[in-house]
């Protein structure tokens, strides 16, 4: 499957919607699964009634006010402190606390938005693998700070990430000592986090900059305890790094990158950012304008956020249904979206696990370059996969109770019109404005091609197999099909299973 985005030459001026370019369910569709994880039906019809630079400030404001996920009481102990633990109860092992922190930051995902989806993007920018350090601790440190910086000041955030616990073994730093520098970090610094491959830096630049960053082992030697700076072991002598020659330290470092190198970080960052939030296929001269705004703001994510989401460039029809679904985006935006009570289900552990099988273990990236993406995403085992994970939810939905597959139905914004309508007392062959809003809530682009909407069309029609006079105009006879009859039920459920298998179910 191939994301199909060609040539977006709209610019970053502000969406304004007209008769021509409407505000509609896919519109408010679009928004949601980039900047979060979906909208349930009553966000879409709240939205509808927004501007999308209001909501787009709204919901940029609410992620800035959103305070951190509150610590576990493990969240700074050590080896020996989880192996008591697991002595004083056997299934209280080091896995056991991993997996709770992983269901923890699956529910962060599905409720909180544009702070989350920030938190996951830079778990695979800034990648560590708690299968690599393995601490529980650390694996919460790491995943706090993530959420602290995730729209705030990317010079901090660069400083901090660097002395987590987690980055430092995870890229060796608590090994890098004065007489034995270790490279990996410093690489992976400019590689990586801030320049890109082969970008404005040299060897020699790597080698100064791995002696900077010297000096930082646990110094009380328990396995998982803290990893502090210990002055005994930094590396004191003069450095040369960009063509700046001092006794620099760590601040040091950060400093000079973000002085010397301001244009390649923040076209560097822009890109990825640009490449995740509006297709793989890269409008640089959208992302120096990106660059731009993030420099001219003191290298603020924010700002850079709320220009591009407010853009005629994001909402443009060429960005729409741009890029294949992440196993998180599948799996929790259609949760979401739907806002379904699913029956004997532990949502976060279901997801976790199912997006785990499918190829994006949160917190845990393949390597250190991360999840590509994307392409990455679709083999025909993982699709088989997509698709019957998708199915459990509607199953484990309808176990739960039947009516709410109808109570869905009732009330859901009519996809083409910009004032909202909804979908209320319909009946007779008005079946097809139903169906039309179904495709347009559930696919980013709708469905433009007749004789696949007609097959869609179809599989609603066919449950239960009524004559064709049950979809009659006008009819007032008990047999005629109407939305308050309890069948659109089953009806709602047989399309859900059949789309999960079209390929545009696989965009966002």
């Amino acid at each position: 499957m191939m994301s199909d985005t060609t040539c977006n030459l709209a610019s970053l001026a502000e969406y304004v919607p007209s008769p021509a370019n409407p505000w509609n369910v896919n519109k408010v569709h679009h928004l949601y699964r980039r900047i979060a994880f979906g909208a349930s039906k009553a966000e879409v019809t709240a939205a509808l009634t927004q501007t999308p630079s209001a909501l787009i400030d709204q919901l940029i404001g609410d992620a800035l006010a959103l305070i951190p996920t509150a610590q576990p009481l493990w969240w700074n102990w050590n080896r020996d402190q989880f192996e008591a633990a697991e002595n004083a109860n056997e299934e209280n092992t080091v896995g056991f606390y991993r997996r709770q922190w992983k269901n923890q930051m699956v529910g962060d995902l599905i409720q909180n938005k544009v702070r989350d989806r920030l938190t996951l993007f830079w778990s695979n920018h800034f990648v560590t693998e708690d299968d690599v350090y393995r601490s529980p601790a650390y694996q919460y440190q790491y995943y706090n700070l993530l959420q602290m910086h995730s729209l705030g000041n990317f010079r901090d955030f660069v400083s901090d990430i660097g002395i987590t616990n987690a980055m430092l073994v995870y890229l060796n730093g608590d090994e890098n000592i004065r007489d034995r520098p270790n490279e990996n970090y410093a690489r992976e610094l400019y590689e990586l986090f801030t320049l890109g491959v082969d970008n404005a830096y040299t060897e020699d630049d790597i080698q100064e900059t791995s002696k900077a960053l010297t000096g930082y082992v646990n110094t009380n030697d328990i396995p998982w305890g803290d990893i502090l700076f210990n002055p005994a072991q930094f590396s004191n002598e003069s450095k040369t790094i960009f063509g700046q020659t001092g006794n620099w330290t760590y601040d040091d470092v950060i400093n000079i990158l973000f002085t010397q190198r301001e244009t390649q970080v923040a076209t560097f960052i822009c890109t990825k950012l640009y490449a995740y939030f509006v297709s793989p296929t890269c409008n640089e001269a959208i992302v120096d304008q990106m660059a731009q705004t993030f420099i001219t703001n003191g290298f603020q994510i924010a700002p850079v956020l709320s220009q591009l989401f407010k853009s005629e460039h994001f909402f443009d029809q060429n960005a729409i249904g741009s890029i294949i679904k992440s196993p998180c985006d599948l799996m929790i935006c259609f949760f979401n979206e739907l806002g379904f009570t699913l029956s004997d289900t532990d949502v976060n552990d279901y997801v976790r696990g199912t997006v785990r099988i499918l190829g994006q273990d949160v917190l845990n990236p393949v390597d250190v370059e991360g999840w590509q993406g994307d392409e990455d995403w679709i083999s025909p085992d993982l699709l088989i996969g997509r698709w019957e994970s998708a199915r459990f939810i509607v199953n484990r939905a309808w176990a739960q109770d039947q009516q709410q597959f109808r109570d869905f139905v009732v009330g859901l914004p009519i996809g083409e019109l910009s004032e909202g309508n909804l979908v209320n007392t319909l009946s007779g062959s008005e079946v097809d404005i139903v169906v039309r809003a179904l495709v347009n809530y559930f696919f980013p682009r709708g469905i433009a091609d007749p004789v696949i909407f007609n097959e869609i069309s179809g599989v609603f029609r066919d449950v239960p197999a009524f004559p064709p006079s049950y979809y009659d105009v006008g009819a007032t006879d008990p047999a005629i099909w109407r939305l308050d009859r309890p069948e659109v039920s089953e009806q709602f459920l047989a399309f859900l299973d059949y789309i999960v298998d079209i390929p545009e179910f696989q965009l966002k």
